[in-house]
């Protein structure tokens, strides 16, 4: 079987941040670890070359692939930010709505910038993750 993709490793958060080249993404992405570490209580960890996650569990499909993922985690992508945090659920998309400026994929939450969304509503999402992959 394949080696999964995403796995922990032991490169520097920091090192990876600095290495982004918007100095406003660079800033919000301190600002999401600060986000992240605070609401879960998990340091950050890099996962694979470019997700920053927080946390980590154990999924199974059907199919019997299997591996490790971070509870929560994001991405300061050149485009946009990705959030990975739960996926589709009423509760997701109850908060969503109130959330602010973003697009989505079954998996994904895409911002722009911090300052289009409600960090509050974000700590919210992010709890949800927790409580969602931890049960």
């Amino acid at each position: 079987m394949p080696e999964p993709k995403m796995k922990e490793t032991n490169n520097s958060v920091n090192e990876f941040i600095e290495s982004v080249e918007s100095e406003k993404k660079k800033a919000d992405a301190y600002q999401l670890v600060e986000i992240f570490e605070e609401v879960t209580g998990y340091k950050a960890k890099m996962w694979g070359p470019s997700i920053i996650g927080f946390g980590s569990y154990h999924y199974k499909y059907a199919s019997g692939r299997e591996g490790d993922a971070p509870l929560a985690g994001f991405s300061p992508r050149k485009a946009k930010i990705s959030l990975y945090l739960a996926y589709e659920s009423e509760k997701r998309e109850e908060l969503l709505a109130r959330f602010g400026k973003h697009t989505k994929s079954k998996a994904c939450i895409y911002v722009n910038k911090l300052a289009d969304i409600d960090l509050d509503v974000l700590k919210e999402l992010i709890q949800h993750t927790i409580e969602t992959y931890q049960d």
